[in-house]
């Protein structure tokens, strides 16, 4: 089955698209950075990756590119930042945009998966951790990311029930 090219905000697309699994990859785009995050192929586990510094897009999509051979990657999960109404906002019409170019980049089928409170929610397990303000700085994107990519793994868990 092709799975390049499909982009979704549906759970059971997304994993239909992937009948046997595999990495997952997350984003949480922001202006300035991209946070990565990474999961198993059994998509069980949400492991905060490295974040990258954003520059035009064929830098980044080299970056993840490399990537996404390196780790055999075979889906992608982009943080989609809705309003709190769940409206969507000049940041989510970016992500949509970033999403289809990467899709015709990396010819994987890419989930967008809103994430409100992803950050509040990275922001609080890093503090629990005793984490250094200056260190979360530098963590918190790939953070969220993690947070972003195990409730769509969640999801997919039970979409495949």
């Amino acid at each position: 089955m092709e799975t390049g090219g499909l982009i979704t905000d549906s759970a059971r697309a997304f994993g239909e698209a992937l009948p046997d699994g595999g990495a997952l990859l997350a984003l949480d785009l922001g202006t300035k950075t991209i946070g990565t995050a990474l999961c198993d192929a059994g998509w069980r586990f949400a492991t905060a990756g490295k974040t990258l510094e954003r520059g035009k897009f064929g830098r980044d999509r080299e970056a993840l590119a490399q990537l996404c051979a390196a780790r055999g990657v075979r889906g992608v999960v982009i943080g989609l930042p809705r309003n709190m109404d769940g409206s969507e906002g000049p940041r989510a019409q970016a992500s949509r945009a970033y999403a289809r170019n990467l899709s015709a980049a990396l010819a994987l089928p890419i989930l967008l998966w809103d994430e409100r409170w992803s950050t509040v929610s990275a922001e609080r397990a890093l503090i629990e951790q005793d984490m250094s303000r200056a260190r979360r700085k530098e963590r918190i994107d790939s953070h969220a990311a993690a947070v972003i990519l195990q409730a769509a793994i969640d999801a997919l868990a039970g979409a495949a029930l």
